[in-house]
Formats: C-alpha cells, structure tokens, sequence
C-alpha cells in the first residue's frame, strides 16, 4: 500500500485504536480541522474559521471563512492544493482521514459521504480510518485484500450492475444503505464487479 501523504484528523472521537493511531503518528504531515488542534498540538496545519483554536496554535492557523463547505472538505481542499505530488496526474494525492466519525451522528454520516464527493471530483485517494475499521471508495472492478472472517458492508454510489467474489453474500445493486451491510469476507480476497462508484467497509477484526 502506497504511503499517505498527508493525514487529516477532524474533531471528532479521536482514534483509540492502534491502527489509527499508527497511521497518525508515522505521518509526515497532519492538518487538523479547527478543534482537532487541541486533541493533537504538533499538527502542521490547522484549517478552519478559528473559532476553536487557541491562541498558541494561531501561528498554524490557515483561516477559511466561507460557509458552504464544512472544516473537513476545506481540509481536503487545502491538501490538494499544497501537499499533491508532482505526478498527481499518475498517482492522486492520498489522504487519511481520522477523527471523523463519533459525537453527532449527522457530522458521522455527512462526513463518511464526503469520503466519495473527494474521490469522484478531487480524484483523491482517500481512506478513514474508525476504531473498528476503514472505509475505502472504489469504482469499477476492483480486488481488495481481506482474511476470513473480516466483517465487510458495501455501499452503492451509483452502480446499476453490482456482483462479488469472496464475500459469504452475493453483492447486488442496492438502493438503500442497509442493504449493503453485514457481509463477511470467505478467504484472502475479494473481487467486486461495478460499472460505477462505491464505498468499501471492512474491519480490523473478525466476526
């Protein structure tokens, strides 16, 4: 797996578990998203109106004062402009995110669809990380590394053709969320066939 080149920790329930954490403490650079700051203080950057930052951390403070988007897009915004490397156009800029679910529920959801917004019209690579596991958004057929047991759910974006390989349930193309959720991984991989976008959960840990 290709190195992040920047992470990205949000305000929300800041990771407890080691995966997580490993990625946020081995990354070359972090921005943190306004309130976030407090959580990790050695961040490079911190984006957002200010409004949760203390004093001490204003010498990082890049300030985005426009309402339509939240702290996490203006972020993902941020990096694609300063941290994209010099073949973006070969290999997109990968992002982890941290720190974006927990708290309230619709900054949960509203951030878990943002993940696929940055794929589909920033083309970033990007991966979140939760306490219990790491959401990925993919196109097309795509093969992703697993182990039996793994706990999977799949989440349509779009696909009016949807099938698998490896996992103990046939994918379809769902219409609701819910639908997609509560598969399991048979072995050391799995195959989803897709004529559009959607969004790849697994675990850290078998059922």
């Amino acid at each position: 797996m290709r190195k992040f080149d920047v992470v990205i920790l949000a305000n929300g329930t800041f990771p407890s578990h080691a995966v997580p954490l490993k990625v946020l403490h081995t990354a070359d650079k972090v921005v943190c998203c306004d309130g976030a700051i407090k959580a990790f203080p050695s961040a490079d950057v911190v984006i957002g109106d200010g409004d949760s930052v203390p004093a001490m951390y204003h010498d990082r403070l890049v300030k985005v004062e426009e309402q339509e988007d939240n702290d996490l897009t203006k972020a993902t915004c941020y990096c694609i402009k300063n941290f994209s490397p010099p073949t973006s156009h070969l290999s997109p800029l990968r992002i982890a995110y941290l720190g974006c679910t927990g708290k309230r529920e619709d900054h949960t959801i509203g951030n878990i669809s943002l993940l696929m917004r940055y794929f589909k019209e920033y083309q970033v690579e990007g991966v979140m990380f939760t306490d219990h596991g790491f959401f990925v958004p993919a196109k097309g057929d795509m093969t992703f590394e697993t182990f039996s047991g793994q706990q999977v759910s799949v989440f349509n974006f779009g696909c009016t053709a949807l099938s698998s390989e490896g996992l103990k349930w046939q994918c379809y193309p769902t219409t609701e969320w819910w639908q997609g959720t509560l598969n399991e991984a048979l072995g050391t991989s799995f195959t989803i066939h897709a004529d559009d976008c959607y969004l790849v959960f697994r675990t850290y840990n078998p059922k």
